[in-house]
């Protein structure tokens, strides 16, 4: 298997703009006919529910360090199945990986599915320095191919000429020149853009207006040929069903709407594979949980924003209190689930208080399980992350350890933290939320 013909979408540093890039690729070569793959590198779930309105399919993640490296390829393989060309939007600067060196890091991305990489050089306040910078980069690695630039924030006819005309020195061709266009912003917040699951229309239209922008201002053929040069991979994809026997029907209750945007389309696979049905529903919204839900999800997302409507919505809090089978909660679905966020009251299934700070805690987490739980057996490792302004007070004995820090709510219908997992990572977690869906009279136990 050759693997469908992709690129990465990189930069030099955050802010450069390359998600404006990536995602008006993907929107101008699905206008074209394409049938597009999105994917991101890293933990980012704001990003992909943008390059899904352009692509019209799920945007992925690929993260060595939550799946571990050896399930990047089979992952990709997955995710592009029956499409004509993938688009990889890379996260931070090309090289910045987790520790000292580029593990994670959208070079190491690139360089597991052997992709060509086209850097999104920020020209604003520059012109003949682009070509040194793109020449560092480019020579920095030889496992890299760093074989496109798109100029970016350009500021004339003229200061575009001026950056051409440096980086023919390079050697590395110039395959767009975008100019600065203020009505292409998208709206960001505490932690990032506003994800797209939350202004639609609004949303659609920008994407639309990126597509426009991106198709206009870049050389769509030449980036689809170099595409096509991307290495041959071998494996075959992953399969959401490894591991997983089909058992009795079992609905399992998804939290979604504009409150509980995060999420990882994986997850929702590998649910499906194992027999279950999931019904998304919405806790601002929806008074009731689904019809015959015995297993309930609640990922992340921005509950400190919709705190009031949360809060205001006292028959789902009450259901949600009361009900009796598995939770697993991450982040957003925590501060749900303490007894109060923000001073409003939440559901009051885990001990404690949640509230916004002005602190940002972000970063990938080498987590130990300190005690058993719905997803967790003592001693166990995962790889999670964590990304907020949140903190939550009072909240009992933690469920994982890692070095500085601790986290961590639940029992054995319960698993809530603010750690990111992914279960593409760590099968066992959605084999044994499943194992409790099933309906029973007796008190669960611990199963291995």
């Amino acid at each position: 298997m050759t693997g469908v013909p992709r690129l990465v979408v990189a930069a030099p540093a955050s802010g450069s703009g390359k998600t404006t890039v990536a995602t008006g690729l993907i929107a101008a070569l699905a206008a074209r006919g394409l049938r597009v793959a999105p994917f991101k590198v890293g933990p980012d779930y704001i990003d992909p529910g943008y390059h899904t309105l352009a692509a019209g399919r799920p945007g992925r993640n690929l993260d060595p360090w939550l799946t571990g490296e050896d399930r990047v390829t089979p992952l990709f393989l997955h995710g592009s199945a029956g499409c004509d060309i993938a688009v990889v939007e890379g996260v931070m600067g090309l090289f910045d990986g987790r520790g000292e060196g580029d593990f994670a890091s959208t070079a190491h991305v690139a360089r597991l599915l052997g992709a060509p990489v086209v850097l999104v050089v920020d020209a604003g306040k520059q012109s003949r320095s682009v070509a040194a910078l793109v020449h560092g980069f480019a020579t920095f690695d030889s496992r890299v191919r760093v074989a496109g630039v798109v100029l970016n924030r350009l500021g004339s006819a003229r200061h575009e000429e001026l950056c051409r005309a440096a980086l023919e020195e390079t050697g590395v061709p110039v395959l767009g020149a975008v100019h600065r266009d203020d009505d292409v912003m998208t709206p960001s917040r505490h932690l990032g853009l506003v994800p797209a699951a939350e202004r639609l229309p609004a949303a659609v239209s920008a994407v639309d207006r990126l597509g426009a922008l991106v198709a206009g201002a870049c050389d769509l053929d030449g980036l689809v040929r170099l595409a096509a040069t991307a290495s041959p991979l071998t494996g075959r994809p992953w399969d959401p069903s490894d591991g997983h026997e089909p058992g009795q029907r079992r609905v399992v209750a998804v939290a979604g709407g504009a409150a509980f945007t995060f999420g990882y389309a994986e997850h929702v696979e590998m649910l499906a594979a194992a027999g279950a049905e999931v019904a998304v529903f919405d806790p601002v919204r929806d008074e009731s949980l689904p019809e015959g839900a015995s297993a309930l999800v609640v990922g992340g997302g921005f509950p400190e924003v919709y705190a009031a409507e949360l809060s205001a919505n006292e028959r789902l809090r009450g259901e949600v209190a009361a009900f009796r089978g598995p939770v697993a909660a991450e982040c957003a679905g925590l501060l749900y689930l303490c007894e109060e966020l923000d001073g409003r009251p939440m559901c009051g299934r885990v001990p404690g208080v949640g509230r916004m700070t002005d602190r940002l805690t972000l970063g990938y987490r080498d987590a130990v399980a300190v005690r058993d739980t719905l997803l967790t057996r003592q001693g166990e490792r995962f790889r999670g992350h964590e990304f907020h302004r949140t903190t939550v007070t009072g909240g009992g004995r933690p469920v994982f350890r890692w070095r500085g820090g601790a986290d961590g709510a639940g029992d054995a219908r319960l698993t809530a933290s603010y750690l990111h997992l992914h279960w593409a990572g760590a099968p066992q977690l959605a084999r044994r939320l499943l194992a409790y869906a099933e309906p029973s009279s007796r008190s669960p136990s611990i199963a291995r």
